[in-house]
């Protein structure tokens, strides 16, 4: 089992990121690094880090485990909250704000993982997430796996289903951008093709594009594993008007960018 770097860029998402951070911690993959990279966050998200990764070693749980006909009682078992085997965790806080895109590649150069993700601090991986985006990795039939999502309110009510395409260049880079964010790579794609572009609005969209035009092979899971916070009545940061009209305007740029390049790959007749 090959262990899997996940990077939780955190930035004022104090009330989210706790239900985040477990959804990682708790999957049934064995081998976990956890990565938290806190931008200056100007909400309580500093001190909810802190006192989270405080639990994870001092905090149990209990459940009823037996009837006890001489006292006439129901004994409890207690046992760590939190796995204790197979994970590694740590946060990181920048001393000033740097924005998402340096906050992500700060995480990917702590990472030691063979395969790695990042998972945004308001969003939610279900539980079987990385065993079952790990497994065509681990058999080398894949460099980069993805899988379908639901949409989310903040009462986590399913707002809708994403069901991406199978993998096809033209389907998920020149037609749009439809690789989704339930992601998982191997990490060696960032040693040879380089980490997020810091310049790009549409981060994700451009470092996979890069991937795939350099030969990356990709692979779709279709498994809804993975849960995207809804930002609709929440517009702030990257999901403000403007700054999400410059992600939506870099990404048809890339589209382009892809059509131009499968053009050029096409055959001479």
């Amino acid at each position: 089992m090959e262990k899997i770097s996940v990077i939780v860029p955190s930035y004022n998402h104090a009330q989210y990121i706790e239900a985040c951070l477990d959804s990682i911690l708790f999957q049934d993959y064995g081998d976990i690094e956890l990565i938290i990279v806190d931008d200056c966050s100007t909400d309580d998200s500093r001190r909810v880090i802190t006192n989270y990764l405080d639990g994870l070693v001092c905090e149990t749980a209990s459940h009823a485990a037996r009837y006890n006909e001489r006292t006439r009682t129901v004994e409890r078992d207690s046992y760590a909250r939190y796995p204790q085997e197979g994970r590694t965790v740590k946060a990181i806080f920048n001393e000033k704000n740097m924005g998402s895109t340096w906050t992500y590649n700060r995480g990917f150069r702590e990472a030691t993982g063979k395969f790695c993700t990042f998972v945004v601090s308001d969003d939610i991986c279900h539980p079987q997430m990385f065993s079952t985006l790990a497994a065509p990795l681990e058999a080398d039939e894949a460099d980069f796996v993805y899988a379908d999502m639901f949409v989310i309110d903040d009462a986590h009510r399913i707002l809708r289903e994403f069901k991406l395409p199978d993998y096809d260049f033209k389907r998920s880079f020149a037609d749009w951008y439809l690789c989704g964010v339930a992601t998982l790579y191997k990490r060696s794609l960032h040693e040879r093709f380089g980490f997020y572009d810091e310049k790009a609005k549409a981060d994700d969209h451009e470092c996979y594009l890069r991937f795939a035009m350099n030969g990356a092979r990709f692979m779709h899971i279709p498994k809804t594993l993975y849960s995207v916070r809804s930002h609709h009545d929440r517009e702030v940061g990257l999901h403000a008007p403007s700054a999400f009209n410059s992600l939506l305007a870099c990404s048809v740029e890339l589209t382009l960018k892809a059509r131009a390049w499968l053009k050029r790959q096409a055959p001479v007749r």
